[in-house]
């Protein structure tokens, strides 16, 4: 089971390494980056690629290690009882499985995506040790241990807002995805918009590493919002001379999709307006 990339996921051969190192120790793929360098998206191709069905445990700042296991609900159990409920007797009605139990009871192998796995507390990752290292867990309430039929694939993705316990990093394997070089976004770029203007492309993404340079920048943009951006490009049909001739003289086109927050924006005011003045 080897994992080679997609026709629409552009993955370099150290990324393929690493994911196919993870498949071969049958370790959780723990994946860094900045955002919308396609860390989520790569849990989707790998699922693709193989064939196997993708389930997603989108990670939120509430969301607590057991309700990737389960959640019993002893409330609804003691509102059934007392209104005389059939059915209250067997508390497997008042068991939600999560997505790590779903997983683990597949009829075949799959593909778990743990997405965002920092934005929890602190404690969240050491609270999965156990059941992602054995890849089983007990059921207090039904008595019963829940064993994984088929190792998942696991990929957990991490923005990096926060530190993650050694103890839970010695048992993934770690992989960072670095914000791609020029010549392999112009493939990216291809991928999504396929005979596009060469020449646009290249106007493009000049402007677009020269803004993510600049000095002072509070929020660099991502590749997805340079995907964002040369769609918009492509859609008003931009002429590549103009966008050159705007490039130190004026906000960029349509920058809106680029730059995310008003100190950016009068940051290229400001040197927009020292360029004009020096003319």
């Amino acid at each position: 089971m080897q994992f080679t990339g997609t026709a629409d996921y552009v993955a370099g051969q150290d990324l393929t390494t690493a994911v196919n190192a993870a498949i071969t120790l049958e370790r959780p793929l723990l994946v860094k980056g900045e955002p919308g360098t396609g860390k989520t998206e790569l849990a989707i191709q790998i699922a693709q690629a193989l064939g196997l069905p993708l389930m997603e445990w989108n990670i939120k700042s509430t969301t607590k290690a057991q309700q990737g296991l389960y959640e019993y609900d002893a409330v609804s159990r003691l509102r059934d009882s007392q209104l005389g409920e059939a059915g209250v007797a067997d508390i497997g009605n008042y068991i939600k499985k999560g997505k790590m139990w779903e997983a683990f009871e597949a009829d075949g192998k799959v593909v778990l995506l743990i997405d965002e796995i920092d934005k929890a507390d602190i404690e969240f990752p050491n609270d999965l040790l156990q059941e992602l290292d054995k890849m089983e867990f007990y059921v207090y309430e039904l008595d019963r241990m829940v064993k994984a039929k088929h190792r998942p694939i696991v990929i957990i993705t991490s923005n990096n807002e926060k530190e993650l316990p050694d103890a839970f990093l010695r048992r993934c394997f770690f992989h960072y995805i670095s914000f791609p070089d020029a010549e392999v976004l112009m493939k990216i770029v291809d991928v999504h918009f396929p005979g596009i203007k060469q020449n646009l492309v290249r106007e493009a993404l000049t402007q677009f590493y020269e803004i993510r340079e600049t000095a002072g920048l509070k929020k660099k943009p991502s590749t997805s919002e340079a995907l964002d951006w040369i769609r918009l490009l492509v859609a008003d049909d931009v002429d590549p001379a103009t966008l050159r001739g705007d490039a130190k003289n004026a906000l960029p086109k349509l920058h809106g999709a680029l730059l995310k927050n008003e100190q950016d924006v009068h940051l290229f005011e400001r040197l927009a307006f020292m360029a004009r003045s020096q003319r």
